[in-house]
């Protein structure tokens, strides 16, 4: 094999191989999340947070979500944002212990949030929807919100997405928890100007690891693609010289 038609294969093999690497990706970041568009969620305020939920199975379609909001940091005042097709339950329950929230004593919080599609309302195959919530007090006793969600198809099939977020280092689980990231109050006690989002112009407020690594390994497959495609063409354009300037030479 001449040393020109080994480095085309080879080149071929590295666009099949980016190529791969970026749809791998794509399957495994499909996953609920949970993230704040736009603006913050700092400790002690408020904020808009957004659900994205991908539907994974080819044949059966979305039709319920569930949050699971946190007990240990309860929202006194959460709200949803109304969705075509959809309706919403918020539930509420007695705290075992009182809260002080802005001086005032708090004896429930929000346990959960389900939405539930109407006849003939579904998020199909390929397709994700967006659930929006405003939500406050924020706790000021953590940098994070875990958020459990419970995705239902209409095949009856129940996928929980409540994996806590790994240790640094440690493998991401399979179905991880949405994770709203929180920022501190600036100096004056108010809300930072900045967005917390792992992507300020899409969905957001998780922050979450995996969405950067999941794009961070699309775009090196997507490079790796197009160096294998130049590679492969540069060497088939430099074997039809040869042949040509054999030719002339006949």
């Amino acid at each position: 094999m001449s040393t020109y038609r080994f480095i085309a294969r080879a080149g071929v093999l590295l666009a099949a191989t980016g190529t791969a690497a970026l749809f791998t990706t794509g399957v495994a970041s499909a996953h609920v999340t949970a993230k704040v568009i736009g603006e913050t969620a700092a400790q002690g305020g408020y904020t808009k947070i957004t659900f994205r939920v991908p539907n994974e199975d080819d044949a059966a379609g979305t039709v319920k979500l569930e949050i699971k909001l946190p007990e240990e940091y309860p929202l006194t005042a959460v709200r949803t944002k109304p969705t075509p097709g959809w309706t919403a339950q918020i539930t509420k329950a007695k705290l075992k212990t009182p809260v002080t929230v802005h001086g005032a004593e708090i004896t429930e919080a929000v346990t959960s949030v389900v939405w539930t599609a109407t006849e003939g309302t579904r998020i199909g195959p390929g397709e994700f929807g967006e659930f929006e919530v405003s939500a406050g007090t924020l706790p000021e006793n953590t940098d994070r919100l875990v958020i459990p969600a419970i995705q239902t198809y209409d095949s009856g099939k129940v996928v929980a997405w409540d994996a806590p977020p790994p240790a640094p280092g440690a493998e991401e689980p399979d179905r991880p928890a949405p994770v709203v990231a929180l920022t501190k109050p600036d100096g004056d006690g108010h809300t930072a100007t900045t967005s917390t989002g792992a992507d300020s112009h899409t969905d957001a407020a998780v922050a979450t690891s995996e969405d950067n690594t999941a794009r961070w390994l699309g775009g090196a497959g997507l490079a790796v693609g197009a160096l294998g495609l130049g590679l492969g063409a540069g060497a088939t354009l430099r074997a039809k010289r040869q042949v040509a300037a054999a030719k002339a030479g006949e």
